[in-house]
C-alpha cells in the first residue's frame, strides 16, 4: 500500500502562532511554499476554503504554473456555485494542471461560518445539497448528450460541458463524522479524510465507514496531523510547550480572553473532548492544541524524534490509512523540515513494513485483525450529529 502525503499552502504566510501580516494575496509566497513542498517530497498540496481568504481555484492555478511535479487538492464548499459551473471550473483547473488535481468536498460544519457567505441551510440540508451537487457535477463530466436535472436544490436544462477532466476519475476527498456525511461519502468519495484522533477512535471510524460501503466498493483513508519534531524526544516536547505558549500569546494579542471555544462541528467537538481526556494519548499524540484552538482544523500533533513520529504514523497505516495530510505550526519551515527529516524515513519504514507483511503467516494477520476489532469494540461510540 503506497504512502501518499499531502501538505497545505496559503496565499500568504498563515499561522496559529503569529499574527498574519502583509497583503492577503502574495504570489511570491504561493510560489515559495508550493515549491518547498514539491522539493520536500510531498505528493500533493491542499488549498483550503475559508470565508475570509483568497480563492483556492486561483491559488492552485498560480501554484501549478510554477510547480510541475506535485499534485493539488482543492477544497470546495457546495452551495455557492451551481454544480454545472463548478464542474467546468474544476475540469478547467484540472486541465491546466495537466491532470494533477483532486477535489476535497467540504459541506460545512459551522452554521455561523456558512452564513458569512450567505448560506442559511441547516446541517442536514447541506449534506443533501452536497449529494445532489456531486451527482450533477459527475454527470456533467460524463454525459454523452445534454441532460436535464430537477432536484431539491438544483434544476438545469440541457446542461453540457465541452471541458472534461483529463483523469478517467478525478479523485474526490470527503470528510465529516456524522451519519449524513458518511451517506454521501459512500456514494462519491475516493478518500475519506479523518482528523488526528487516537488509534482506537480511528479504527472505529474506519470500521464504521467500511460497514456502510456497498459490496465491491473501496475507499482509501487519510489521517491529518501536525507533527512536532526534535533531535531528541525531550527537545520535541520542549518545542511543543513553546508552541502552546506562542499560540496563547497570539490569542492575547488579538484581544482574546483565553482559549477558543469549541466549535459546532462534530469533528471539532471530538478533538476538544480528546484534549479534556488527557494531554497525551497513545504515547505521543499531543491533544493540548485542540483545546487551545477549540478543535478547529487539524489541531493534534505527534511529538517526538522523526523516527518516533514515523513509527507512530505507521501504526495508523496498519489500520488501513494510506494518506496523510500534514502541516506544521510554522508552515513553511516545518514543510522543509518534514522533507528533510520525516518523509524519507516514513517511506523507508513503510517499505520495510510491507516486506514484513509479505512474510507474516496468514493466521498471524488474522490475530492482528482480531486485536483491532477488540479495540474498536471498546472505543467510544461514534456520534450521529455534525
Amino acid at each position: 500500500m503506497s504512502v501518499h502525503i499531502t501538505g497545505m499552502i496559503w496565499a500568504r504566510p498563515t499561522s496559529d502562532l503569529e499574527m498574519n501580516g502583509g497583503p492577503a494575496v502574495q504570489p511570491d509566497f504561493i510560489e515559495r511554499i508550493t515549491l518547498a513542498h514539491e522539493e520536500a517530497g510531498f505528493d500533493r498540496v491542499l488549498a483550503g476554503y475559508w470565508t475570509n481568504a483568497a480563492d483556492g481555484f486561483l491559488v492552485l492555478a498560480h501554484a501549478a504554473s510554477v510547480a510541475k511535479r506535485i499534485h493539488f487538492l482543492l477544497a470546495h464548499r457546495p452551495g455557492f456555485v451551481s454544480p454545472t459551473l463548478a464542474a467546468r471550473k474544476i475540469a478547467t483547473l484540472e486541465n491546466l494542471t495537466g491532470g494533477r488535481l483532486a477535489l476535497h468536498v467540504i459541506s460545512g460544519g459551522e452554521d455561523a461560518d456558512q452564513r458569512k457567505d450567505g448560506d442559511h441551510a441547516s446541517h442536514s440540508e447541506r449534506y443533501r445539497r452536497t449529494d445532489e451537487f456531486l451527482e450533477v457535477v459527475q454527470r456533467t463530466w460524463t454525459a454523452t448528450e445534454p441532460f436535464d436535472h430537477v432536484g431539491e436544490f438544483y434544476s438545469v436544462e440541457q446542461a453540457w460541458s465541452d471541458v472534461r477532466p483529463i483523469q478517467p476519475k478525478l479523485p474526490v476527498f470527503f470528510g465529516g463524522a456524522s451519519d449524513a456525511a458518511i451517506r454521501v461519502a459512500q456514494k462519491y468519495a475516493d478518500v475519506y479524510a479523518l482528523f488526528g484522533e487516537p488509534l482506537a477512535e480511528t479504527a472505529a471510524m474506519l470500521a464504521r465507514l467500511r460497514a456502510c460501503l456497498p459490496r465491491g466498493r473501496e475507499l482509501a483513508f487519510s489521517w491529518s496531523n501536525r507533527p512536532i519534531l526534535g533531535a531528541t524526544e525531550a527537545e520535541a516536547w520542549d518545542r511543543a510547550r513553546h508552541i502552546r505558549e506562542r499560540a496563547l500569546a497570539k490569542l492575547a494579542r488579538a484581544g482574546g480572553s483565553g482559549l477558543i471555544p469549541g466549535g459546532q462541528a462534530v469533528n471539532s467537538q471530538r478533538l476538544v473532548a480528546l484534549s479534556q481526556r488527557g494531554e497525551v494519548l497513545d504515547e505521543r499524540l499531543w491533544t493540548t492544541m485542540a483545546g487551545v484552538l477549540g478543535g478547529r482544523g487539524n489541531s493534534t500533533a505527534l511529538v517526538g524524534t522523526p523516527e518516533q513520529v514515523a513509527r507512530s504514523m505507521l501504526r495508523y497505516r496498519e489500520l488501513g490509512v494510506s494518506h496523510y495530510i500534514l502541516r506544521g505550526w510554522d508552515p513553511l519551515p516545518d514543510a522543509i523540515e518534514y522533507g528533510r527529516e520525516l518523509i524519507p524515513l516514513l517511506r523507508e519504514l513503510a517499505e520495510a513494513q510491507d516486506r514484513r507483511r509479505l512474510s507474516v503467516p496468514a493466521h498471524t494477520l488474522a490475530s492482528r485483525r482480531l486485536d483491532v476489532r477488540q479495540a474498536i469494540d471498546t472505543s467510544l461510540a461514534p456520534s450521529t450529529q455534525g
